[in-house]
């Protein structure tokens, strides 16, 4: 507690515009520099700060709202199944968008510039086949079975077995996914506000997401995540890319300082689409988080309005955008804008934090707390959203199957599980430093694991529920030991693919083996 005292004693003494500090060296002909430097040592102004908490505030307030309303399980985790498609459109692509896709399309951008845009294309071709081919068949189980998370699609298609390994294997996911995004809101705040480390910052983000996510359930999520992707697009569009473009010297700056592959949105390999395709187009027909928001749709036309919604928002507008800020961060590394800060050549930079170290170095007071709560509101939309999928895989997929919960405890018994599940994603954001990678980490995991038992649950005529099991269990475990042999550079994937893509066709190869070798215990008979 007194670290955070000291933190906002801080915070609270007061910051010039960098407009200022560039108009009084410039008189006195000192070096423009120099003027990083002096605003390096000046803290975020009492404007800044109380914008930012009024923020934070209000999305505790909307916890505490829902919280007095949720009545039963269905209003904590699919939100009354009555949401509008606008509600779910939005709170889909500010969920898809959040710390991974912000902070980590920003690396991007600064690592590859505006090719690195392809990344979200693959996220508008899955929210649109998902529409087309995962909803109304989706649907078809809702009019006969009361759903609240994805595994238990396995639960009604295969059986107990294989939805409790399911549900083992997307809490494990999102677990990580949630720590992803807690780790980007940590990044951009300790490089926002010069006196708050890393862990602080971990402490900060973590803390607020998880109290209002504990208390408000999904309509809570739904709700602010509406509000927080409004906030962002207008942060972006009406402060971040103008103002950015305009302190690096708008086109001539960008042309005159980057190298034209920067500018070529054809720059870029066929494994690196490959990779991201693999990995992000699944994920739109085995995240939960997506399920929860097909559930809480009013019905079928709802839910496929609301996909085709998020798709176009993904690409090409978040994607750019994205992207754009990535590469602007990149040019002021370039032209010197950051040495007084210490990042005197590009290789001084984490590619994650060129982004928020620009909009810091470039933001007068007042916006910049307007910028970072847009910024901030990405990244807690979607950390609340994993935070409840991982939750609702705890007590409905796990914790239920083996202990015998009453009904009307299970509202109590889900809000415990988001405060103990939000820890451990806590700890676990304080141990990593890459935000993208822990992300594609967490969502190749799922993938490898879930999407072939998925695809044989929806789409084949017969089904094997042994086939299903041992396939699960081999994806995920093959591709989280590629993974980490990758990381650690024990060994070379072969031209460069994604681990993600051995593991998923390793699935589906142990999937037809055990249907043609393991009898059905239903019929008795082999499937073909």
């Amino acid at each position: 507690m007194a670290e955070i005292a000291n933190f906002v004693t801080a915070l609270s003494k007061p910051m010039y515009p960098i407009s200022f500090w560039s108009s009084y060296i410039d008189t006195l002909k000192w070096d423009k520099r120099l003027n990083v430097a002096i605003f390096a040592n000046v803290l975020i102004s009492a404007v800044d700060l109380i914008i930012f908490i009024v923020y934070l505030v209000g999305m505790l307030g909307v916890g505490f709202y829902f919280m007095r309303r949720n009545k039963d399980i269905d209003d904590y985790y699919v939100g009354g199944r009555s949401m509008s498609s606008l509600h779910i459109g939005l709170s889909v692509v500010a969920t898809d968008v959040g710390g991974g896709f912000s902070i980590g399309l920003g690396g991007l951008g600064f690592a590859i510039g505006l090719a690195g845009s392809w990344m979200l294309f693959t996220g508008l071709i899955g929210a649109w086949l998902s529409a087309i081919f995962l909803i109304p068949r989706v649907f078809k189980l809702i009019g006969k079975h009361r759903l609240y998370t994805f595994p238990e699609i396995f639960l009604h298609l295969f059986n107990k077995r294989v939805a409790l390994v399911a549900g083992i294997v997307s809490g494990i996911g999102y677990i990580g996914f949630t720590s992803a995004q807690i780790l980007a809101g940590a990044k951009l705040a300790s490089a926002t506000f010069p006196t708050l480390d890393l862990n602080q910052a971990v402490l900060i983000m973590g803390i607020t997401a998880v109290v209002y996510t504990v208390f408000g359930g999904l309509k809570a999520v739904i709700y602010t995540d509406t509000v927080q992707w409004l906030l962002l697009m207008g942060g972006l569009i009406f402060i971040g890319i103008p103002l950015g473009y305009q302190a690096i010297g708008g086109w001539e700056g960008i042309t005159s300082t980057l190298d034209p592959s920067f500018l070529d949105i054809t720059n870029i390999g066929w494994q690196q689409l490959l990779n991201w395709a693999i990995t992000i187009i699944p994920i739109w027909f085995i995240g939960m988080t997506l399920y929860q928001r097909i559930y809480a749709s009013r019905n079928e036309k709802t839910a496929r309005r609301a996909w085709f919604i998020a798709g176009i928002f993904e690409w090409p507008v978040m994607a750019f955008m994205g992207v754009l800020l990535g590469l602007f961060a990149r040019v002021a590394v370039q032209q010197g804008l950051f040495d007084g800060l210490g990042y005197e050549a590009i290789a001084d930079m984490d590619s994650e934090m060129g982004l928020p170290v620009m909009l810091r170095t470039i933001l007068p007071a007042g916006l910049m707390g307007l910028m970072m709560s847009a910024y901030f509101s990405a990244i807690m939309s979607t950390a609340d959203s994993c935070l409840m999928a991982a939750s609702g895989n705890l007590v409905t997929d796990i914790l239920s199957k083996i202990l015998p919960i009453k009904e009307e405890k299970l509202l109590k018994y889900s809000q415990w599980a988001t405060m103990a599940l939000g820890a451990v994603a806590l700890i676990l954001a304080t141990l990593m430093t890459n935000v993208l990678d822990l992300m594609l980490m967490s969502y190749s995991f799922m993938v490898s694991g879930l999407l072939v038992p998925l695809l044989a649950a929806l789409f084949f005529r017969k089904k094997n529920p042994t086939a299903a099991l041992v396939a699960m269990i081999t994806g995920g475990t093959t591709t989280l030991l590629l993974e980490i042999c990758k990381k650690q550079e024990w060994l070379q994937m072969p031209l460069g693919l994604d681990p993600n893509i051995f593991g998923i066709s390793l699935s589906l190869i142990v999937y037809i083996l055990f249907s043609e070798l393991v009898k059905d215990p239903k019929n008795g008979l082999r499937t073909h």
